[in-house]
């Protein structure tokens, strides 16, 4: 198991490795205990939901720790009883992004969350689930229902479905409609999502881009996955594990500050660094190695990343010594 912190500006800067039997707190607790040797002027923890207990909140919060988790918002707890139906103004941040600040409880037991709204990804969400209703509307039409116990395959198939399963339910005499409350219930998530934090220094606004930030550690864990390729892992003993890791790791770090200093990403430096190439042709009885010649795009993205230019002239070989 892996461990990765970055700046707000996705630059790794300390790995781990865990056994994989580690459990989740244990990390945190480690992660914590290294970062603070480093005299951080500021460190906020950002987790899912999955991370999002009491208990972890209990961790977190020890040694004055900041955090910022995303909240289950389908739990029934108060996040879904209090927080999504609390009326309030949201206040705009930026393109697609709108945030509202919501108070919980009182003295000990107040908790600050943040209610967040992306309208494009409500709309999208909406599409597909009218999309879903309307194939799930034909196929209830077209479906032989049987009365009693028993049910066909195809509607068995409907009920298990977890694409069309939680828009469905069943009547007293085992007969399959559409549920049209879970589809109003599912309306009130479209687009949403809901973290908490411990962190009053942090605006409304601050605390939904740094939740946005996990997005950053997500593309990492992408590169060094898929681009990177640093799994399978075929090493045994953990010294040898923790060097695959390391220069893993230090390659994003080279590759996040090649996008940086260029403003573009990875792919594209790639594909244009590609045509810079080194070509080998015979002249007479000498084999020349020479690089191609540098287009205007090569030499403004090599000097973005503060990198020389490749020397016209690599190698000759083969040429006939001259007589004594």
């Amino acid at each position: 198991m892996v461990g990765l912190a970055v700046t707000r500006d996705g630059l790794p800067v300390r790995s781990w490795v865990f056994s994989g039997q580690t459990n989740d707190m244990t990390t945190v607790a480690k992660v914590k205990a290294d970062l603070r040797g480093w005299r951080l002027g500021r460190c906020v923890f950002v987790g899912d939901a999955g991370m999002n207990s009491e208990e972890n909140r209990r961790s977190l919060a020890l040694g004055n720790g900041k955090y910022i988790l995303a909240s289950r918002m389908r739990a029934g707890d108060e996040v879904s009883t209090e927080v999504l139906s609390r009326a309030g103004r949201y206040q705009e941040v930026r393109d697609n992004l709108r945030v509202k600040e919501v108070i919980v409880g009182d003295g000990e037991r107040r908790q600050r969350y943040v209610v967040c709204h992306n309208p494009s990804e409500e709309e999208r969400q909406r599409k597909h689930r009218d999309k879903l209703v309307a194939e799930l509307e034909v196929e209830l039409d077209s479906l032989q229902q049987r009365t009693g116990k028993g049910h066909s395959k195809r509607a068995c198939e409907l009920r298990v479905s977890a694409r069309y399963g939680k828009y469905l339910r069943e009547t007293a005499t085992g007969k399959l409609l559409l549920d049209r409350g879970a589809i109003a219930d599912a309306q009130r998530y479209d687009g949403k999502w809901v973290i908490t934090s411990n962190d009053d220094t942090l605006n409304a606004e601050d605390l939904a881009l740094g939740y946005k930030q996990l997005l950053r550690v997500e593309q990492c864990w992408r590169q060094l996955k898929s681009g990177l390729h640093m799994r399978p892992v075929f090493h045994y003993r953990p010294w040898r594990i923790q060097a695959h890791v390391s220069i893993s790791v230090l390659a994003l770090l080279l590759e996040r500050i090649a996008e940086i200093r260029a403003q573009d990403s990875w792919r594209n430096l790639c594909a244009k660094l590609q045509k810079i190439q080194v070509v080998e042709y015979d002249r007479g009885e000498a084999r020349v190695q020479q690089t191609t010649e540098l287009r205007d795009e090569h030499r403004e993205l090599l000097q973005l990343l503060r990198v020389a230019p490749a020397p016209r002239l690599h190698a000759v070989t083969g040429v006939p010594a001259p007589d004594a």
